[in-house]
């Protein structure tokens, strides 16, 4: 009888161990990551891409104005993906996780970045931020000096107290031809609680038409077109003139920029390949 208990306590034991070590294999996760693409092709009405100094556009207002600059920086980019976790690139560090899409770097229409190190995932949306954001700005110039001296290269940023510029538009405008000069440079002032200025950074949650499929042996690229006709044909339509075109910094007029800009963009189509 006492053989019979033990070997019943032994079996137990056993069948216990067994079940511990398969749930531990359940729980051990998938760590490999792999890369994904983001493309941006700059337009009007989601029509080519923009040709600088030559491309015209006519605002809802009967304004014709081209553009001889076109730049703007993306941060904190996110994904989410088919469970709805969300993975943050290097959110909020601009060093590593910040670009600044130039339209004369433009091939062929596209700007791209590479964003190495995703996770391997089913993604289903992406989140963009505009500019550079008041957390990021907060960490110092320190912990942002690559990002900081590569800004100041393009001309995207004044002094550091003043910041960021995180729209830069430059061209010209008129009413039948374009033929007056203008500046639109949307941007922090620096420290906006201390400064009393308006933040215009912007985020932007896009659904993916497919789901872009990250692993080691897929590089996903998502294709996101930038309407740039939502710039004065936008939520709030605006015209230039001699009040604002030459505006920098956070003024009302920008604030109604930065909010028709953020509306700009669109995902057209992923590859996974």
């Amino acid at each position: 009888m006492k053989i019979y208990k033990l070997l019943s306590l032994l079996l137990i034991s056993i069948i216990t161990l067994s079940s511990c070590s398969n749930n531990d294999d359940d729980d051990i996760q998938d760590n490999t990551t792999g890369n994904l693409q983001v493309k941006f092709e700059n337009g009007f009405y989601n029509l080519g891409d923009i040709v600088l100094n030559q491309t015209i556009q006519t605002s809802v207002k009967g304004q014709k104005h081209q553009f001889s600059t076109l730049k703007y920086i993306i941060s904190n980019i996110s994904l989410t993906d088919e469970n709805g976790s969300e993975f943050r690139y290097h959110y909020n560090n601009p060093d590593k996780g910040a670009f600044i899409i130039n339209q004369e770097e433009a091939k062929a229409g596209i700007v791209f970045i590479n964003l190495s190190e995703v996770p391997k995932g089913n993604y289903k949306k992406i989140k963009l931020g505009l500019g550079i954001s008041p957390a990021a700005y907060l960490i110092g110039q320190d912990g942002q000096g690559l990002f900081w001296d590569k800004a100041k290269q393009e001309g995207m940023a004044w002094s550091w107290s003043a910041g960021y510029i995180f729209t830069k538009l430059e061209g010209k405008y008129g009413t039948s031809t374009p033929d007056t000069e203008f500046m639109n440079h949307c941007g922090n002032m620096g420290d906006v609680s201390s400064n009393g200025t308006a933040d215009l950074y912007r985020e932007v949650v896009l659904d993916l038409p497919t789901t872009a499929r990250v692993n080691k042996d897929i590089t996903p690229s998502v294709h996101i077109l930038a309407d740039f006709n939502q710039y004065l044909s936008g939520k709030t339509t605006l015209s230039l003139d001699t009040y604002n075109n030459m505006a920098m910094g956070s003024s009302a007029h920008l604030v109604n920029v930065s909010n028709n800009l953020i509306n700009m963009f669109k995902v057209d189509h992923v590859h996974n390949d």
